[in-house]
C-alpha cells in the first residue's frame, strides 16, 4: 500500500508511506522480518491474550543480543526498540531525536485525520514550558546555554529560526493517546506503514514506523501484558512514542457514570476531562491537549509536580522558562 505524498511545510520535507516490501537502505531492518507474529487473532473482549506484543522493560543485556536469532527479542533498554538499535543514544542526542519523533508523529496524524493528544509526562512537559516563546529573539548567549532545535525553512534550506525545546531534558520517552475509533482506523489502514521525512542535517532523512498491537481489540484491563496499543518508532535510533487508546468504560457506565473512559493501563477519566480537546503547540507544531489538563496532571503526579522547580538534576529558570542543569 502506498499513500499520497503530502507536503509538510512545517518540517520542510515530504512524508511518504512506504509498502512493507520496499527495499530499505543498507543496515536497516526489513520490516517483514521484524513484525511480531501472534498465536492467533483476538476478537473477543472476554479472551485474555497470554503473549506480550510490546516490551516496556529491560529483559536481557546487550551482550546476549548477539546470540539471539529472533530479532524482536532485542531489549537492551526499556525506552528503545531493540530491533532498530543496539545501544542508547548519547545523552546530547536524545532530545533532538525525541523532538523530531513527536513533530513527525503529530504532523502525520494531522495529515491522515487521526485525532490524538499528548498525555502523562509529555503533557507535564508541555504545561511547564507552554509559555516558552516559539521564536528566539533574546540574547545570543542563550544559544550555548539552553536546549534548542533548528526548524527547516519552507523550502527545506537552512533553518529559518531556532525554537526552545519543550521536552524535559531528562526524558527519553513520549506518551500520546487516541480514541477507540482512531485505533481501529490506524489498525485497518496504517498498521506497519513506514513514513519517511527529509530532516535538515540528517543525511538521507529518517524513517518512522507506525505499529499497532494486534491485541488492541481486547478492551479489558485484565490484559496486563498489552497495555500499549501502538507505537511510533524512529527506526534510526529505536526511540518510540507509546500510543494508548482511550475507550468507553462499560463497567462504570453500567453503574451510572455515563462519561466513564478507561485505558488498558488502568488510567480512568470522564469524557469532560478529555473533551473538547484544546489547541496548542508542542515542539513548534500544532498539538491537542486534554480539556482539564491541570486537574489531570494534579491527579496523576500530585500538586507539587506543577510547583516544584527542582527535578532530575535540573532547576526551572523563571526568566528563560527552561530547565537548567544544576552544576
Amino acid at each position: 500500500m502506498r499513500l499520497t505524498i503530502c507536503s509538510l511545510a512545517r518540517l520542510g520535507g515530504f512524508l511518504s508511506t512506504i509498502p512493507l516490501a520496499a527495499a530499505l537502505p543498507s543496515g536497516e531492518t526489513n520490516f517483514m522480518s521484524v513484525r511480531e507474529n501472534v498465536a492467533k487473532d483476538y476478537e473477543s473482549v472476554t479472551e485474555i491474550p497470554q503473549d506480550k506484543y510490546f516490551s516496556e522493560c529491560s529483559l536481557i543485556s546487550t551482550l546476549s543480543v548477539k546470540i539471539l536469532t529472533h530479532i524482536h527479542t532485542r531489549r537492551f533498554h526499556y525506552h528503545y526498540d531493540g530491533r532498530f538499535a543496539e545501544s542508547p543514544l548519547p545523552d546530547d542526542q536524545v532530545t533532538p531525536h525525541l523532538s523530531a519523533l513527536i513533530r513527525t508523529y503529530l504532523t502525520t496524524m494531522a495529515s491522515i485525520g487521526a485525532e490524538t493528544w499528548i498525555m502523562h509526562g509529555t503533557l507535564l512537559a508541555w504545561w511547564w514550558n507552554q509559555k516558552v516563546s516559539r521564536f528566539l529573539h533574546l540574547h545570543s548567549a542563550w544559544l550555548v546555554t539552553v536546549p534548542q532545535v533548528p526548524l527547516p525553512s519552507m523550502q527545506g534550506g537552512p533553518p529559518t529560526h531556532i525554537f526552545l525545546t519543550q521536552i524535559f531534558p531528562w526524558d527519553n520517552d513520549l506518551d500520546v493517546q487516541i480514541s477507540e475509533p482512531t485505533i481501529h482506523f490506524l489498525a485497518d489502514y496504517y498498521n506497519m506503514t513506514q513514513h519517511h521525512f527529509d530532516i535538515p542535517g540528517v543525511s538521507g532523512g529518517r524513517t518512522y514506523l507506525l505499529e499497532i498491537n494486534p491485541h488492541y481489540v481486547v478492551r479489558t484491563t485484565q490484559d496486563r501484558l498489552n497495555v500499549i496499543d501502538g507505537r511510533w518508532i524512529d527506526t534510526s535510533s529505536g526511540l518510540f512514542i507509546d500510543i494508548t487508546a482511550v475507550r468507553k468504560d462499560d463497567e462504570q457506565r453500567q453503574r451510572g457514570n455515563i462519561e466513564a473512559l478507561m485505558c488498558k493501563d488502568h488510567h480512568r477519566y470522564d469524557e469532560s476531562q478529555i473533551f473538547p480537546l484544546r489547541d496548542s503547540y508542542f515542539e513548534d507544531v500544532p498539538v491537542k491537549v486534554p480539556y482539564a489538563y491541570t486537574w489531570l496532571l494534579e491527579e496523576e503526579y500530585g500538586p507539587k509536580s506543577m510547583t516544584n522547580k527542582f527535578f532530575g538534576g535540573h532547576k526551572f529558570n523563571d526568566e528563560t522558562k527552561v530547565w537548567d542543569p544544576i552544576v
